[in-house]
């Protein structure tokens, strides 16, 4: 089963465009390849939180999260953008099911700092395959929120980038990071570039520098995680731009892939 992850960061929803939904849509009736959504909903978590008073700060990218940030977050994830996205897949031809990672445990996950000081962010530790591909090979499209849920039945908030970065692991598929931005870029000699790839050491050094931040940190990092673990393939591309997803798709050079090569050469 040839499968591809695309992970659809919150920052770029409200502005992907009818194109993306109709290709992502084709992608799944033309038999090339099985496409499966996983979501955020960073800004949309953030303006529901600054509605109802509720306090929520970041540490390297990831949302400190008390139990009142996890049932917001929850309520938002799940309860919103989920459903908006199965609509505009719905609209454009496709049949989506929406569904969280605490839906038949398809995200078993456990804290990612025991000590609690991130509170209930948690991380993937395994993923319910069986149900994603009952959900595919019955024509559907599986949109995730990523809530996940420990052995314990306590939920957990997770990384969207990781939670994709996860499940392309457990079905050994290629992860896409849909991003509003063309790749990695970096301002060299007065000139922005795009670097077409990049390798552990070099994102390593330009997290230090600060030419990677914020939330492009777990993002790259994930892309190497899913890499050491089986994922076919890891690369960032523009959403807003849909003719790169059909690019990519055709083998043509868009976006950053994220490579374990030693060397890697810049666009």
């Amino acid at each position: 089963m040839n499968v591809m992850i695309l992970k659809v960061g919150g920052s770029v929803l409200a502005k992907l465009p009818q194109s993306f939904y109709e290709t992502v849509v084709q992608l799944k009736l033309s038999g090339l390849c099985e496409p499966i959504i996983v979501h955020g909903g960073g800004p949309e978590i953030n303006h529901a939180l600054e509605q109802l008073n509720v306090e929520s700060s970041f540490v390297k990218g990831l949302r400190k999260t008390t139990q009142e940030v996890l049932d917001v977050a929850e309520m938002v994830m799940s309860g919103s953008i989920n459903k908006q996205i199965v609509t505009k897949l719905g609209k454009v031809g496709g049949t989506a099911l929406g569904l969280s990672g605490v839906d038949c445990s398809l995200l078993k996950v456990s804290p990612v700092d025991p000590s609690g000081a991130l509170g209930f962010v948690g991380q993937v530790e395994q993923v319910n395959t069986d149900w994603l591909k009952l959900i595919m090979n019955n024509g559907g499209i599986p949109v995730i929120s990523p809530i996940g849920i420990d052995e314990f039945g306590q939920r957990y908030n997770v990384n969207g980038d990781m939670a994709a970065a996860a499940v392309a692991q457990s079905l050994q598929g290629k992860l896409i990071l849909i991003s509003d931005i063309p790749g990695v870029m970096e301002d060299i000699d007065g000139k922005s570039i795009i670097h077409s790839e990049l390798t552990k050491t070099q994102i390593e050094k330009m997290i230090l520098s600060g030419v990677i931040y914020g939330g492009m940190i777990p993002k790259v990092r994930s892309a190497l995680k899913g890499l050491s673990g089986g994922v076919k393939e890891s690369i960032i591309l523009n959403g807003l731009t849909p003719i790169d997803l059909a690019n990519y798709i055709a083998g043509k050079q868009v976006g950053t892939k994220v490579i374990i090569e030693k060397e890697a050469h810049y666009a």
